[in-house]
Parts: structure tokens; sequence; C-alpha cells
């Protein structure tokens, strides 16, 4: 049985981690841990979990959290993680990093998130279809939820080096904002509403130029993100520029020999309904016949493929287990 620590248990993916990891037949949950809430049963701040753990949130070191654990999910914001992950490395744990901190270069994470890393550790970008040496890692940086949906959609053509550029068009639900109301995700600014944000600056960008630029070093990537009235899910549309035109069937084939035995990838018409609550990503493409473009469309659950579900994948991986296990579930329809 693994041992699992999760610090940051109250926030939606930290909620997300515990529902997952509850189900999880190879996992024990043996600490969860808050400053603010410390002392309270885990299930009376998330209801939906109460009667299936009994736990209450802890502040605790790395050193207590060692005695406890064999892996520590961070689920804490950004810059709060490369405070704790060093230690806990030091300890002996293998950690998986659901914030930005690990999932970057030093140079380009202060470029980005302007703040100075005071924790560099070596990390697998833990995007496990593109990334098979997640297995062996001590450190996995959990991708960003746009990231996930836009380079699973991008990868198989651009791996062939025929792309010459691609714009990511992604609507994404209203927790991906998190549990504090912003402008963007305050319900009375976006019910009946579709509000484009950041259009040429979402620090997701990078992530999804640096995955692709390791398939080809040419190809350039343009990304904007809109947030839509639904809690979950994102549906990325890409729009990829190719130097060669292709049939349909060429590109279907593309697809399915790249995402040949990757389970948790599906090539069949995308909707937020179909993968909600579940570990998916569906993909789907339309060759736009006489040109030079093929139009690639996506759906993930968020907080799943997007975050926790995919973290949880991640440490199947690293612990020799099949990466479906606690995972193989339908979404969420209707």
């Amino acid at each position: 049985m693994i041992r699992v620590g999760i610090i940051g248990g109250t926030g939606y993916t930290g909620g997300e981690l515990i529902r997952l990891l509850i189900m999880h037949p190879a996992a024990e949950i043996t600490v969860v841990t808050s400053r603010s809430q410390k002392g309270k049963p885990v299930g009376a701040l998330h209801p939906n979990l109460n009667r299936l753990i009994d736990l209450s949130f802890e502040d605790v070191d790395p050193a207590a959290i060692a005695k406890k654990c064999d892996v520590v999910f961070t689920a804490v914001p950004h810059g709060a993680a490369m405070a704790v992950v060093p230690g806990l490395v030091r300890e002996g744990l293998r950690v998986i990093d659901l914030s930005a901190d690990y999932r970057l270069p030093v140079a380009k994470f202060e470029e980005v998130y302007k703040r100075k890393h005071t924790g560099p550790l070596a990390a697998v970008y833990g995007l496990p279809e593109l990334h098979t040496e997640v297995k062996d890692a001590k450190v996995v940086g959990n991708p960003g939820c746009y990231p996930t949906g836009a380079n699973l959609a991008l990868a198989p053509l651009v791996a062939r080096g025929i792309v010459t550029h691609a714009v990511c068009d992604a609507k994404s639900g209203i927790s991906g904002a998190g549990q504090e109301p912003t402008e963007t995700s305050h319900y009375p600014n976006l019910a009946e509403n579709v509000k484009p944000y950041a259009m040429t600056t979402h620090r997701h960008r990078c992530e999804i130029e640096q995955e692709q630029r390791r398939l080809d070093s040419h190809v350039e990537v343009y990304f904007t993100p809109h947030v839509v009235p639904s809690i979950r899910g994102i549906l990325t549309t890409a729009h990829v520029f190719v130097n060669k035109p292709l049939a349909q069937d060429e590109v279907k084939g593309i697809y399915e020999e790249f995402y040949q035995g990757r389970p948790f990838v599906r090539l069949q018409a995308p909707s937020l309904a179909a993968v909600r609550g579940s570990n998916f990503c569906d993909i789907a493409w339309e060759v736009d016949q006489g040109t030079h473009r093929i139009v690639v469309a996506s759906a993930i659950d968020n907080m799943v493929k997007g975050a926790s579900g995919q973290a949880v994948q991640n440490m199947n991986l690293m612990f020799g287990l099949d990466e479906r296990t606690g995972l193989w579930a339908g979404g969420l329809a209707p």
C-alpha cells in the first residue's frame, strides 16, 4: 500500500486528490495538511467526502510527514511549493507538485511568474503521454490544465516536423480559477457570458511552447484562453498549420500511431460532458480541404486530467502500477 500525504488539502485540487485517492485500491491517505484548518475533520471542509475519510487536517513539518508517507502531493499556490518540496526530498520522499513551481526551468519560471525560485530541483514534466521518464522521477511538476489539453491536441502533428505554427483557443470552466472569486470567475460576471482574458500573455503559454518545441524546435505556438459558465472542463480548439496538405486518413493514422497504448487518450468527438469527472482526454480533428490547416479539438476535465487525476496517474507510474489504477472510470454524462 502506497502511503500518501497531501500538503494543502483545502482547495479544489486538494479536495479532488482526496476524492480520487480514497477510491484507489493501492493507496492510503495518511496525512492531509492545512495551517488554517488544523484540527478540523477533512470531511467537514469537503462535505462531499464526509464519512469517506477519517482524518483531520494537520500542520506538520517534512520530517513528521516522512514518517507517515511514501509520496507527497503538494497542492498549494504557485510559489509556496518551493519552500517545502526540497525538505520533503531530503527526507527521501517522492513529490508530485500541482503548482507551477517545478514545471519550468528556473530562469523561465522566474521570468513568467515574476518571483525568485528559492528551491530549485531536477524535475520531470508530468504529462505521461509525452514523458515516459515520469516513472523514475523523484519530483514531478504536474502540468497546468490548459497546457494538458493543448499539448495532447498538438503533439502528434508537431512530432512529425510538419507544423509551422498553431493557434490554440481554449475555453475553461470556472473551477480553473480556484476557490477565491475574481472578476473573471465571479458568478454575476460570468453567467450567460464568455470572456477572453490574458489574450496573448497567459502564463500557461510557456508550458505549451516548452513541450511542443521539445518535439520540434522550430514550431510557433499561440494561445488565448476564455472562461465559460461551466464548473468543470476545458475545450481546446487548435488551428494547426502544416507545411504540406494532408488527407483526413493520414491525420487519423498519425494520431492512432502516436497514442497507441495510451489509455487515457480517446480519439473521438470531444465534449465536456463526456470527460467530466474522468481522467480522459478526447481528441478529434478535421482537415480544412485545399488548405494547409488542420483543426484539432480536445476536451478534458480541468480538475482531473488537468490536475489531480493526472497527478494520480503520475503516482501510479512512479510506483510501478498500471497507470489506470484508481482512475478507470467514465465521465459524468449527462
